[in-house]
């Protein structure tokens, strides 16, 4: 199996953030970061995928169809995480099985 050529987790989330809020500034203060970093990762992630993912209008982002199912995806995908890391936190400790190689 090849490995998979995803862009960066940050510029995900900064994506995600985004769209979910509409604004870079409420993301930037979700995620700990400035809004011009998210507003990097955002155009990084536009320029690797060859797209536009908002219409940039003045203090919002909005959210055009065609990064509607990027956002939709991703949205459900970190929901997901999430919910496996709060499973493996609540999980009991257990011995450490041996590393299958």
């Amino acid at each position: 199996m090849s490995p998979r050529r995803l862009p960066s987790l940050s510029a995900l989330r900064a994506f995600e953030a985004a769209a979910r809020h509409e604004s870079a500034k409420q993301a930037a203060s979700e995620l700990s970061v400035t809004a011009t970093a998210i507003s990097h990762h955002i155009r990084g992630l536009e320029e690797s995928l060859g797209v536009a993912l908002f219409v940039r209008k003045p203090r919002q982002f909005l959210l055009p169809p065609q990064a509607r199912e990027l956002f939709l995806s991703l949205e459900a995908s970190f929901d997901r995480l999430g919910d496996a890391l709060d499973r493996a936190h609540a999980a009991p400790p257990r011995l450490a099985a041996p590393l299958l190689t």
